[in-house]
């Protein structure tokens, strides 16, 4: 499987790397960084002060066509969707694209603390999760599970760091057909 991990507006190459190395092994996917023409300035909801995050997809899916695989956007800025404050990342259900936010992965704006590991934890389980989305997976009842619901960075926290049993036969059954 091919898996694209495309910076949009993101700046820490270190974490960038340690995540493409990290899914490539655990997925056994081949994991390139690209990049897409994405004007992430279109997606500016001024009244928010936040990045549509639904926006940024949809220019994706025009921008990924001649990428093969998956396409997982990574950007710095805070995401929404109009039904929620926030979002960590949205993706297409059974689709190509999907997109993580690390802003509020941040540890600093919980405790003061810069924590470097916390931030690899949270992005990996988030990137994971939004890749399970495009791997056909709804959220799943198993806290243990990278594919728990994480409305908040608590839950985030909790949750597992990688598939459950089902949902790693659902994600292994799509990897063996791209």
């Amino acid at each position: 499987m091919n898996l694209h991990l495309v910076p949009l507006h993101f700046s820490n190459m270190n974490l960038l790397n340690q995540i493409s190395f990290e899914v490539s092994r655990r997925l056994q996917a081949n994991v390139e960084i690209s990049n897409l023409p994405v004007d992430i300035n279109k997606a500016y909801n001024k009244e928010r002060g936040q990045y549509f995050s639904t926006l940024l997809l949809q220019d994706m899916v025009l921008t990924s066509q001649k990428l093969d695989g998956k396409v997982m956007g990574l950007v710095d800025v805070d995401l929404f969707v109009p039904v929620f404050t926030y979002v960590f990342g949205e993706a297409q259900l059974s689709g190509k694209n999907s997109i993580v936010s690390v802003f509020r992965f941040h540890e600093e704006i919980y405790t003061g603390k810069t924590d470097d590991d916390l931030l690899y934890e949270r992005t990996l389980k988030e990137v994971l999760h939004e890749l399970g989305h495009n791997f056909g997976l709804l959220h799943c009842k198993d806290w243990n599970c990278v594919m728990h619901t994480s409305q908040g960075i608590e839950e985030v926290d909790i949750k597992g760091n990688f598939y459950c049993a089902d949902c790693h036969a659902v994600v292994k059954s799509n990897l063996i057909y791209l």
